[in-house]
């Protein structure tokens, strides 16, 4: 019998492939130019998809400067809470919390003074904003407790980060004071969860042929590794939890920013999601997670560089029906 050859199937660069510990994405890069001081990202809730016309600005394209259609993403986005302010030293071992003031603290007038003398004193390099995401505004998502997590404070320096970010304690921040439309955006998400599966789904494996799929065993693995070593290794494509990890997309461009949500809502609504009430921001192409999933948006870390500062040109946006 000839010896048949191909290459290993599925990648391993997510592995271990676990359940996200949390439905809210763990953001652990930020970008850091800018010469004003600013909040680095946004939240908000995955409405569905549906698609536009706008006149194609890429360069070099055939379709340069015609209407071309694009499928987009619709994310709500409701404002945001300004809760708190954590900053951070960077040491040998990581990030150290320095000091730490919320909006409803009663010594927030005595521990401010202190974390701006650590401020001048060198020894806070890492400014954040403790925001709360409000799902109770929003009426496609059955949630009611407000959804915590940390956004770095970007650009200008730490004492203007600081000063910044105390201007905005206990305050609301929207989608349009962070973003612009025609940005190019990272977007992190937890993947729509799918349980147990086998190793073809799970990794792409191929069915086996005709003897071993008629002995009910045409989807499992025909060898789980040699003698030696004398154990299962774990690149070995085996069942498991499928789905409900942590995804980043990078350079995904927002084609529009948005108050009434209404606008940009198919009739009937989203499918197994309902109306848009919140401002709502429009991103090109797909976006991880199912309808009602947090999703979280940061500045590119890396950007193509090809449509920064462009604003898109769109002339339609879809508003028939997707249910059914």
């Amino acid at each position: 019998m000839t010896k048949r050859h191909r290459p290993r199937r599925g990648s391993l660069a997510f592995s271990p492939r676990k359940r996200a510990l949390s439905q809210i994405a763990r953001v652990r890069s930020w970008i850091s130019s800018g010469d004003s001081p600013r909040v680095g990202g946004f939240a908000g809730y995955k409405a569905g998809m549906t698609h536009i016309i706008k006149v194609d600005d890429k360069s070099n394209s055939l379709t340069e400067g015609t209407e071309i259609s694009v499928p987009v993403t619709v994310i709500e986005t409701p404002p945001m809470k300004i809760d708190g302010i954590r900053c951070y030293s960077k040491t040998a071992y990581g990030l150290r919390i320095i000091g730490e003031v919320h909006a409803d603290d009663e010594k927030r007038d005595e521990r401010l003074p202190e974390i701006e003398s650590a401020v001048t004193d060198g020894k806070i390099n890492v400014i954040r904003v403790i925001v709360k995401a409000m799902p109770k505004h929003v009426k496609g998502v059955p949630k009611k407790k407000a959804e915590t997590m940390e956004i770095n404070i970007v650009g200008g320096s730490v004492q203007d980060m600081f000063n910044y970010s105390k201007s905005i304690l206990g305050g609301e921040m929207h989608i349009s004071d962070v973003f612009n439309n025609g940005d190019v955006i990272d977007v992190s998400a937890v993947t729509k969860g799918k349980g147990t599966q086998g190793p073809v789904k799970r990794w792409g494996t191929i069915i086996q042929d005709r003897k071993a799929y008629r002995s009910s065993k045409g989807r499992h693995i025909g060898n789980i590794g040699p003698w030696h070593p004398a154990r299962v290794r774990w690149t070995v494509p085996q069942l498991g939890q499928t789905g409900y990890h942590q995804r980043t997309e990078f350079n995904k461009r927002i084609m529009m920013i948005g108050d009434d949500g209404e606008s940009a809502t198919p009739d009937g609504g989203f499918t197994k999601y309902g109306v848009v009430t919140n401002p709502y921001v429009i991103i090109k192409g797909s976006v991880p997670g199912p309808s009602k999933r947090l999703v979280r948006m940061r500045g590119a870390i890396r950007p193509t560089g090809r449509y920064i500062g462009a604003e898109p040109d769109i002339t339609y946006i879809s508003l028939e029906s997707k249910q059914g």
